[in-house]
């Protein structure tokens, strides 16, 4: 296994140790042949069609690009975008939350625009470039028996140590946050990373953060900063209970002790929101379900309709759960938050709510509409006044390469890339 190593600031240099070999071989050969029985791979990766899929290569810092119309001065910083573009093509299945992470950024300064793709360096990456290959467990994959036999091939070259998991195995696909001079990629299933921004514009990844041991769970990818007092707020969601854990990280970055909410199974929990005196969990009926991923051929997550879905409002600085108190309302799922506050006595939440998801939602009209794309697929950045949202843009930036979707994006200040230059 990996020996972690220490960068300062909670920050771990990744440095994962798998092994090639004959027992690698022997696990190569065992998924070839479950994947050849039980995969149907005349079904197409709809998550790799058009400008979903990946480009082939990572982009070093593209100076004086055109730009139409102008850049005012406000705007000196990088505008980032993560979002997932796999490096190697799937052994079987693919979700488009599968891919690694990759963050596509405008730096802008003095008028001037630099465009930049960088891959962030996970653990996960890095053992595939060391087989040359895709060796890690998608969420494409775990569908029917055919998922449980690709949990079982990861549960193999784990405990044979072919993978090394001391580093996890997350993608740092979703989302992007600055915290304590530091910008961090992030994904739901593994801990933060840390991520460098460069004078030019220039992306590296410095390591996994661990605050200083004592994260131990998942992380969230959507953490919230308060402005006024630098905390920054966020939960973690597992299989295992307790099944939702909520944090408090100083605005020094010293991460406060866990606090267990207590909800009845696993669930998804993407989101959650911060008022000025409250924290509010979303337990909604997406559940970890493995048993009916078998039995019903369905993603491991499954949406029951029959549940209720309810909220939980926390004082923010609670010590445990017991002040939690939950509001039931009708059945939904929701993925995003857009605004919290409170107003007299009562905490008001703007959302989104979706009916009956299903994470495997991609079907024939899309498929379609996927397969007209041409490889002439071209990107821009395009800048607003979001004061007057006019439809006239300030100024729009051609980008030399193709961008694939993404999920989410930042703005990383001209004063914030000066606090984390020394770092």
């Amino acid at each position: 296994m990996g020996t972690m190593a220490e960068a300062g600031g909670g920050v771990v240099v990744v440095s994962p140790k798998p092994s090639k070999g004959f027992t690698s071989k022997a696990v190569d050969w065992l998924e070839k042949v479950i994947v050849k029985l039980m995969y149907d791979s005349s079904q197409p990766h709809h998550w790799l069609f058009g400008n979903f899929a990946p480009v082939q290569e990572e982009t070093p810092p593209c100076k004086d690009l055109p730009v139409i119309g102008h850049l005012p001065e406000c705007l000196n910083g990088e505008f980032v975008r993560v979002g997932p573009n796999p490096k190697f093509a799937p052994v079987a299945g693919y979700h488009w939350f599968d891919g690694d992470g990759m963050i596509h950024g405008l730096r802008i300064k003095d008028g001037k625009a630099t465009y930049l793709s960088r891959y962030i360096k996970t653990s996960r990456l890095e053992q595939e470039e060391f087989f040359g290959g895709a060796k890690f467990m998608k969420i494409g994959d775990l569908k029917g028996m055919f998922g449980l036999l690709m949990v079982t091939v990861q549960m193999l070259r784990t405990k044979l140590k072919v993978l090394d998991l001391s580093y996890g195995q997350g993608t740092g696909n979703t989302a992007l946050i600055y915290h304590h001079g530091k910008l961090l990629a992030l994904s739901e299933g593994d801990k933060p990373y840390a991520i460098k921004v460069l004078e030019d514009g220039d992306l590296q990844t410095l390591g996994l953060m661990d605050y200083d041991k004592r994260l131990s769970h998942a992380f969230t990818a959507h953490p919230k900063v308060d402005p006024v007092s630098g905390e920054m707020f966020t939960f973690g969601y597992s299989q295992a209970p307790p099944f939702v854990t909520y944090r408090v990280i100083s605005k020094d970055g010293v991460m406060n002790d866990p606090v267990p909410i207590t909800v009845p199974e696993s669930i998804m929990m993407h989101d959650f929101a911060v008022t000025e005196n409250y924290a509010i969990f979303m337990d909604l009926p997406l559940y970890f379900r493995p048993k009916e991923m078998v039995k019903g051929k369905k993603l491991i997550f499954t949406f029951d309709a029959t549940k209720k879905a309810r909220f939980g409002i926390l004082p923010r600085y609670a010590k445990n759960e017991l002040q939690i108190k939950w509001f039931e309302l009708p059945n939904c799922f929701i993925f995003h938050n857009a605004n919290a506050w409170e107003q007299g006595d009562e905490v008001v939440l703007i959302t989104c709510r979706l009916q009956n998801p299903d994470l495997d939602m991609v079907g024939g009209g899309v498929k379609e509409k996927l397969d007209n794309f041409t490889n002439e697929l071209k990107s821009s950045v395009t800048v607003i006044d979001a004061k007057t949202m006019s439809p006239d843009p300030v100024a729009v930036v051609p980008i030399p390469h193709r961008v694939p979707y993404g999920f989410h994006a930042f703005f990383v200040t001209e004063e914030q890339i000066k606090e984390q230059a020394n770092f």
